[in-house]
């Protein structure tokens, strides 16, 4: 009798203690990224340990897919997330995300320019932001084409590598641009008609894409105008070149923000004042995109990513024109 007595003294203490133990991730602030980011090769890898040292603060970084699989992710994991802080979310796909976020006032907010702020409750801070636009292999033939119209003229027939809407941001990019451009009615329609018989191919995503494009398949391929700081800056080559159109650009703004009922609400405001201060050039370079501050400074690498004169944010078509306009894509596209 007294070893079941002492024998359930012991298990209620240690049932005790293991009720008051620290969970494994508390004083840990949890920072949900895009995979790039958090990879190996990803800006996290250093920018990361940089922020411990200096803050104290330890980050636990998870790699989360895009920022629509990260916004999924924490609707999935509801109220029982680990994450404090969600970065990658573009502005195109923002207006999934505010639900989930608080706002966040950030000093570092006067060194953003007021057109990249996308939500004006600042819910999603801008951090980096790109340019979408046609890539050009210099070594190649053919002339430069000077603006979408001109993209769409025969000569480039079987010359040009476009993206999917549908399966990724960088070809829904081109498909809103288009838009911005030409409205969704008959001319739409006739400029899809003609870059269908332009296409050598529609790949799934950026990767694919680009890849065939380096490859030598194709002397024009969709990406951005950030695209040759890449291969200035790894390859010494200046043979890649953005083409800059009159008529401006689409562009894809980054933002970052912090999950609604966090009690990691202090040290995720330092997380994000670090991401738009010292952590702006190091991820402009990793992430071939221009930083959100205007205070940052870049290598000379970046004179060869032009900024267009216009840009157009994506953030401004709704969810229920951007459904109409896949579909009007898929249709043009497939008869």
């Amino acid at each position: 009798m007294k070893k079941t007595l002492v024998f359930m003294l012991i298990l209620i203490s240690a049932i005790s203690l293991s009720a008051n133990a620290p969970k494994e991730n508390e004083n840990v602030l949890t920072v949900y990224a895009y995979d790039s980011f958090a990879g190996d090769w990803g800006p996290g890898a250093s920018l990361i340990p940089r922020f411990e040292e200096e803050t104290g603060i330890k980050v636990n970084l998870v790699s989360a897919g895009d920022g629509r699989e990260m916004i999924n992710r924490v609707k999935m994991e509801g109220d029982r997330t680990d994450a404090d802080v969600i970065l990658g979310v573009t502005d195109d796909t923002a207006y999934e995300a505010y639900e989930l976020l608080e706002p966040y006032e950030s000093p570092m907010l006067e060194n953003i320019p007021d057109e990249l702020e996308f939500d004006p409750e600042h819910r999603l801070i801008p951090f980096d932001y790109g340019a979408f636009a046609f890539v050009f292999d210099s070594e190649s033939e053919i002339r430069r084409p000077e603006s979408l119209e001109d993209l769409a003229s025969e000569e480039y027939r079987n010359k040009v590598i476009l993206i999917d809407p549908r399966t990724s941001t960088v070809g829904l990019g081109l498909l809103l641009w288009s838009y911005t451009i030409f409205g969704d009615g008959d001319e739409f329609v006739a400029w899809w008609e003609a870059m269908k018989d332009n296409a050598l191919t529609v790949a799934d995503g950026w990767s694919s894409a680009y890849g065939l494009f380096t490859e030598g398949e194709a002397p024009i391929v969709l990406s951005y105008t950030t695209s040759p700081v890449y291969h200035v800056m790894n390859e010494n080559t200046t043979r890649y070149e953005a083409l800059v159109f009159p008529e401006g650009h689409e562009a894809t703004i980054e933002g970052i923000g912090i999950i609604k009922g966090t009690d990691m609400r202090e040290e995720a405001e330092a997380f994000i004042d670090f991401i738009l201060s010292e952590g702006q050039t190091e991820i402009a370079v990793a992430n071939s995109m221009y930083p959100a501050s205007s205070a940052a400074e870049l290598p000379d690498a970046f004179r060869y990513a032009p900024k267009p004169d216009k840009l157009f944010p994506s953030g401004q078509v709704s969810p229920e024109k951007t459904e109409e306009l896949i579909q009007l894509w898929l249709d043009t596209m497939t008869r």
